[in-house]
């Protein structure tokens, strides 16, 4: 997950077990829509709520690869992503699919990216 995302993610108590359940349903083909250019949207459950009184979250999936959780909010902040935040994240996307896996740990070396562990 990028460092900002970590940060939001901490700020509405979201643990780690549940960002690992949600990569597991998005690998499992269940999220609420393909954004495209390998960007997802997929709802999280925040602690003691459920996922219906939660939030979303933008992930870049690229199926055997990686998955990075770039961007969260809450359901109750806004409903989807501007059209302009969709065209920022869709070339976002194609910069860190195009990191090496030596230039990814790096950035997680560096603190920019948090690794969930599986």
């Amino acid at each position: 997950m990028t460092r900002q995302f970590s940060r939001w993610a901490a700020r509405q108590d979201i643990p780690e077990a549940g960002l690992r359940v949600t990569l597991e349903e998005l690998r499992a083909g269940q999220y609420e829509a393909n954004l495209g250019g390998h960007l997802y949207k997929k709802r999280i459950r925040f602690k003691g709520q459920g996922k219906s009184g939660s939030g979303w979250t933008i992930i870049f999936y690229k199926k055997g690869d990686r998955a990075i959780f770039v961007h969260g909010f809450a359901k109750n902040e806004k409903g989807n992503l501007s059209s302009k935040e969709l065209v920022a994240f869709k070339e976002f996307v194609k910069i860190l699919l195009a990191l090496t896996k030596q230039e990814l740990e790096t950035a997680i070396t560096n603190g920019d990216f948090i690794e969930v562990q599986p």
